[in-house]
């Protein structure tokens, strides 16, 4: 008797895979930029004489613009769509990028670093990341945000090493035009995979129950909805201590070591690429830092772990002048590996909070809450451009990031109180209500 083999069921890979998979290509194609400034300053000032200052301004431009845009994108995705945002976001990076080969004036470094470039990456954001997790995932939203959220740390890792070597060897030119080259290849990986709702490809998001049935669209009022957010939290004092902490965390991150540490090495003998291959170390254990961040977040006061973090991150600036040198030692490969796994280690505790004490608006507050993030990092860009440029040297800088660190951690525990005043606003409201 011949027993026939059952027939092989073939798994197909769900649509939402190969959106999140291109979404990430996208996030570090827009990353590439994130790597650029500190490699490219240093060639900027020998070609053109351009002030540490100068470049430094249009480093923070870019910055206030990637955060005051950031809140706004979930409305620019309701008003145009998801993949039309994403396309125009990373033309205006690849324009920004290569368009600034022609600069002949400091102004055009503005435009191109500063305003192409900020609102194309702005434009892209965490909100993207938050996109694609809840319109194609009912399960592993967690998952799939967390990996979205690496996208720029990993394009720091992909593109730094490749952006310095070239800016040592090649040239400065020759390294904006990767970065542009990067950004424009994935313009139409985005176009051809990437749709704005699942039911666009005739499927329901990944792992949703049997009899699933797609939402209800938002039409309008996203805009609107940003803006009460901001107003409603802006009363409350849990806004503005978890603000004022996420500001300190963008000036001590991107602001000061993600700007200035290659020149600051490079003061020291260092070579750029040295500097460079060390901060793409620091990519390498942000997304390790990251992951064990919302696992620690999950079992511990947020409160306690932002204290933790904020005070080992200003233990370390405080004592980055004493470890630069013109060679890699073994304490400058420990500072590099505690600030990567630090770097955003913040993220899943302030999100946390924000959840926590604004209920529904969590998200919405967590918009501005990174805004201030980028806000702090552009202050810190340009400020430590211009202690370089007064004092000869990056110290006190990175002693002043230290105090900031300092301060961070207070206002981390003062959001107790804030947080419990929002819990007894909401917990009123009905009495009040009634007694009206």
């Amino acid at each position: 008797m011949t027993i026939s083999a059952p027939p092989v069921t073939r798994r197909r890979v769900h649509p939402a895979w190969l959106v999140a998979a291109v979404a990430f290509l996208a996030l570090v194609g827009a990353a590439g930029f994130r790597a650029a400034p500190g490699a490219l300053m240093v060639p900027l000032h020998d070609e053109f004489g351009w002030s540490t200052s100068v470049m430094s301004l249009a480093v923070s431009i870019n910055l206030v613009l990637f955060g005051l845009t950031a809140p706004f994108a979930a409305a620019l995705m309701d008003r145009f769509g998801v993949r039309r945002v994403v396309a125009a976001a990373l033309s205006l990076v690849a324009l920004g990028s290569g368009g600034s080969v022609l600069m002949t004036a400091s102004w055009q470094l503005l435009v191109c670093w500063g305003v192409l470039i900020g609102l194309g990456t702005g434009s892209m954001a965490l909100v993207f990341a938050a996109t694609i997790a809840n319109r194609w995932f009912d399960q592993r939203r967690g998952l799939v945000m967390g990996i979205l959220t690496a996208g720029s740390a990993t394009g720091q890792l992909v593109f730094l090493p490749i952006v310095a070597a070239l800016a040592e060897g090649a040239g400065w030119r020759p390294a904006s035009l990767v970065i542009a080259a990067a950004a424009l290849a994935v313009v139409p990986v985005v176009w051809l995979v990437v749709r704005d709702h699942p039911e666009d490809r005739g499927v329901a998001p990944y792992g949703a129950p049997a009899g699933w049935t797609p939402p209800a669209r938002a039409e309008g009022g996203a805009t609107r909805r940003a803006v009460e957010g901001l107003t409603y939290a802006a009363r409350h004092r849990a806004f503005w201590a978890l603000a004022g902490a996420f500001a300190i965390c963008g000036a001590t991150t991107n602001g000061l070591i993600g700007i200035h540490f290659i020149p600051s090495a490079h003061d020291h003998g260092m070579s750029a690429t040295t500097a460079a291959g060390l901060l793409a170390v620091v990519g390498v254990f942000d997304i390790v830092g990251t992951i064990a961040s919302g696992w620690l977040t999950d079992r511990f006061d947020p409160r306690a772990l932002l204290v933790a973090y904020y005070l080992f991150r200003g233990l370390g600036l405080l004592l980055l002048p004493s470890l630069l040198a013109d060679a890699v030692h073994p304490s400058m490969v420990l500072f590099i590996v505690i600030y990567g796994l630090d770097w955003v280690a913040t993220v899943p505790p302030t999100a946390a909070l924000c959840r926590e004490a604004f209920g529904e608006r969590g998200t919405i507050v967590f918009g501005w809450v990174f805004a201030s993030h980028q806000l702090g990092a552009a202050v810190a860009a340009l400020g430590a451009g211009v202690i370089r440029d007064q004092l000869g040297t990056y110290t006190w800088a990175w002693w002043g990031g230290a105090a900031l660190c300092a301060l961070a951690a207070v206002l981390s525990v003062v959001s107790v109180t804030g947080r419990a005043s929002v819990v007894e606003e909401v917990a009123q409201r009905p009495s009040r209500d009634a007694a009206r």
